[in-house]
């Protein structure tokens, strides 16, 4: 059971004259409703889904489908419609059933009593709110349903406590979609020390945790970035400590849920056919976000196998244990602290920072005071800084065990955690001096050495390649990386010795066989062809790269096989072969890939890039994206292929230049091309005219057309300007698009936007994937790269797409 936080959007508008408000002489009874003022909210009394109990609720009133957003009586459902809600006597909220007979539910006693007439009412931001009748515009109320949550937190909602009152507003699950009692689930701010963060419990046991606020996020949740769509703060002093989020364009509804059961994470956009919501964000997102994963001193990296790892300087408790994946009793430092004999700190980099309920935060202690504090305390782990916007500031210092680590390749937080002078080396002053003198010396020594043994090594493979002679050696090192590395005699054999009747495709790099190995999986073979022009790099790339890659939509490579002359990749086998061998087939295998499917396997490909952009241990650039490089499995799910020509860099790097040019012509982004600069701009072109090639059926190279000489992007741009672009859409989608023409629509711009001739003018895929699942409002496109030209005009090579390429262009 997959138990997360879901934020979802939509966005429309209603306007609604309907009664908002009740006073202590009037109830609202068992169907009747009240609705806010601007038409968005409702509430009245439901039955949820399947069941007939009666519960008194608060839900969307502008949208169809009913999403419920509160539950007052939801441990005590009414059996029968006689319920009502009143202002009784004492001016409290109460349901009452059974002819006033039965309190079904009533609001908590009040602090204080209005001297003139109550009135109960529905604000337009969700909330029920209990008031005077004479106070209209203080926001002061004596009871509000925004104080005491359910499942939902709207815009607007403080999530976390008031330190007066002692109110606890926090997130709880629904046990069912027919029941909205108090699941196991909540979702809260933890108060145990004066470092707070946000807690999802399970029962009475943690089951993922945000880390400390580090002052723009969450330490867990480096994704909550400033947006378009809402701002978020948190505060923290003496009277509250809270999250809260407030949208900066108010026709957009938005909700965050805590769910008990749903068990698949996907994106849902909103329109009058398929009616739902659109899932914008869920945590955990995997298992590397359950809490204490890997035990105390573990670390957690998502992209490893297996995921868990001690941290530099620590070692399993239990190796046995560990070597069974069965990390729970997590690892110990390799020398024991000492701390009479003092003790120093390593600086751990791109960390979440650990679980802070034992910790102390000090926001005007700057960090060699906070080591200070720390050195002097045995029992202080761990210090840092607690604010990391801007230049570095405040202190915060962890107690005891440390736990709940996980890597962020472009995390920007750190951590200083003890360790045994004995272990580092730092145990006194001299010592650092020393070491002072001796870093440069040592630093340039070793990368005279780091040179030399790479000059070494890249002569070696070039003789073994040269020669014809066996390079197993070479690749050992990959082995780790992947499942396998295969010999050549289970190949053979697993592809009836590369049968022709095996044989499933043929790129740039050689044949590619389809194979069934022993235990029954079936497996896809790129055997390198003597006359590829790719060659022993592309090949050491591909395997080095790829090998290191985890995602749903990356297709998976299981292993290799280097015997001899013989090289060859083994990749996980998808069934439904290339995505160009659907959208450029005959008209009864275009006919499979309806607008749904299509719609699917955009948003597929846009995650995979944003993967390989920005959340992947490595940042790559694929540099060959192309339609025949996106593989469908057996659900028409993409699978990102082929990155014998994809380059890694690091760190905040986002381009590089090169004077070998490669890819394939009518995907290339036109700075690449013509003058050798890439970058994840260049792969964001790419994206663009498969967005392209998707949604009309035609191949950007080659396209030809009877009215005009413009290739592809030219024909869409020309649409575009004359407000004709539904013409661009394949003739095969126009009774399955119907439907989705505002999908299809958004999909063309945001596929122009993609295809800009200014590379700063295109959007990064993070922005790619927001314009693509939500309502917002899409810039209009500049002007395209590339369209004004022929492809009569551009050099001509075989229409099979592979990839070529262009030595020094400038």
């Amino acid at each position: 059971m997959d138990i997360y936080l879901q934020v979802f959007f939509i966005f429309l508008f209603k306007i609604s004259t309907a009664l908002d408000t009740i006073d202590s002489s009037q109830s609202l009874t068992d169907g009747n409703t009240l609705i806010s003022k601007d038409g968005t909210f409702e509430v009245g009394f439901f039955s949820p889904e399947a069941s007939t109990k009666r519960y008194l609720g608060i839900w969307y009133a502008s949208i169809p489908v009913k999403t419920v957003v509160w539950v007052a009586n939801r441990d005590n459902p009414i059996n029968d419609s006689s319920g009502l809600l009143t202002i009784n006597t004492a001016g409290i909220p109460v349901i009452l059933s059974h002819n006033r007979t039965v309190i079904v539910w009533s609001a908590p006693n009040l602090s204080k009593q209005a001297q003139d007439t109550l009135l109960l009412q529905l604000l337009d931001t969700g909330n029920l709110v209990l008031r005077s009748k004479n106070d209209v515009v203080s926001g002061i109320y004596l009871w509000q349903s925004f104080d005491y949550p359910c499942d939902t937190l709207l815009p607007g909602m403080k999530l976390g406590w008031d330190l007066k009152t002692g109110i606890n507003r926090n997130l709880s699950s629904w046990k069912s979609s027919n029941d909205p009692s108090v699941g196991d689930f909540r979702w809260e701010v933890e108060l145990q020390s004066n470092n707070p963060q946000l807690v999802m419990w399970k029962g009475t046991e943690k089951f993922y945790i945000s880390g400390p606020w580090t002052g723009s996020t969450f330490s867990a949740i480096q994704r909550l970035r400033r947006n378009p769509i809402f701002t978020f703060n948190f505060v923290s002093n003496e009277e509250e400590v809270y999250y809260m989020y407030i949208l900066k364009n108010s026709s957009v509804f938005t909700r965050i849920v805590m769910n008990q059961t749903t068990q698949d994470r996907k994106r849902y956009t909103w329109n009058d056919v398929t009616k739902n919501w659109k899932l914008y964000d869920a945590v955990p997102r995997d298992r590397c976000d359950n809490y204490g994963m890997c035990g105390v001193y573990g670390s957690c990296n998502i992209n490893e196998l297996p995921i868990c790892q001690c941290l530099q300087g620590f070692r399993p408790k239990s190796l046995e244990q560990w070597n069974q994946l069965d990390w729970s009793l997590g690892c110990v430092r390799n020398k024991p602290l000492n701390c009479s004999k003092g003790d120093a700190f390593v600086k751990y980099i791109r960390l979440k920072l650990p679980d802070p309920t034992n910790s102390w935060v000090s926001k005007t202690m700057n960090l060699k005071e906070c080591e200070a504090k720390c050195l002097r305390n045995c029992s202080c782990m761990a210090y840092s800084n607690a604010d990391f916007t801007g230049k570095s500031s405040g202190c915060t210092i962890w107690f005891n065990d440390l736990i709940d680590f996980r890597e962020f390749p472009d995390g920007v937080q750190y951590l200083y955690i003890r360790m045994s002078s004995s272990e580092i080396g730092k145990g006194n002053t001299t010592v650092k001096r020393v070491g002072i003198i001796l870093a440069p010396i040592v630093f340039i020594s070793g990368m005279l050495m780091i040179w030399f043994y790479i000059t070494k090594t890249k002569r070696a493979w070039r003789e073994a390649a040269e020669n014809n002679t066996q390079i197993d050696q070479d690749y050992n090192c990959y082995s780790q990386e992947m499942e396998a590395v295969f010999q050549l005699a289970t190949i053979v054999n697993a592809t009836n010795n590369f049968s022709i009747n095996n044989k499933i495709g043929e790129g740039g790099f050689g044949p590619v066989f389809r194979g069934t190995v022993i235990d029954g999986r079936e497996i896809a073979v790129k055997k390198q062809s003597k006359s590829s022009g790719q060659g022993l790099t592309e090949f050491k790339n591909e395997v080095a790269l790829i090998a290191k890659l985890q995602h749903r939509n990356l297709v998976k490579l299981l292993g290799c096989c280097i015997q001899g002359e013989e090289k060859m990749l083994v990749y996980e086998y998808m069934p439904n072969g290339s995505l160009d061998s659907f959208i450029f087939a005959d008209e009864r295998k275009s006919q499979l890939l309806d607008w749904a499917k299509r719609y699917h396997i955009i948003c597929g490909i846009a995650r995979g890039l944003l993967y390989l952009h920005q959340d992947s241990r490595l940042r790559i650039i694929h540099r060959d994206l192309k339609a025949s490089n996106i593989l469908l499995d057996k659900r028409m799910s993409p699978k990102i292929s082929d990155f014998g020509m994809a380059k890694s860099i690091r760190g905040e790097q986002t381009q590089g230049s090169t004077n070998r040019v490669v890819g394939t012509y009518g995907y290339m982004a036109p700075e690449y091309a013509t003058y050798g600069r890439f970058s994840i701009k260049s792969d964001v072109f790419s994206f663009g005219i498969i967005v392209l090639e998707i949604v009309s059926g035609k191949r950007s190279r080659g396209f030809d057309h009877p009215n005009h000489s413009h290739n592809l992007i030219g024909h869409a741009w020309e649409l575009w300007k004359e407000e004709r672009s539904l013409e661009l859409v394949d003739s095969m989608l126009m009774e399955s698009s119907q439907s989705h023409l505002s999908e299809v629509m958004r999909c063309i711009n945001v596929s122009l936007l993609c295809v800009q001739q200014n590379v700063e003018d295109r959007p990064s895929m993070g922005s790619v994937i927001l314009m693509l699942g939500s309502e917002i409002s899409l810039p209009q496109p500049k002007e395209p790269g590339f369209f004004k030209c022929s492809d009569a005009s551009q050099p001509q090579y075989s229409t099979n797409q592979i990839s070529f390429s262009l030595f020094d262009p400038r």
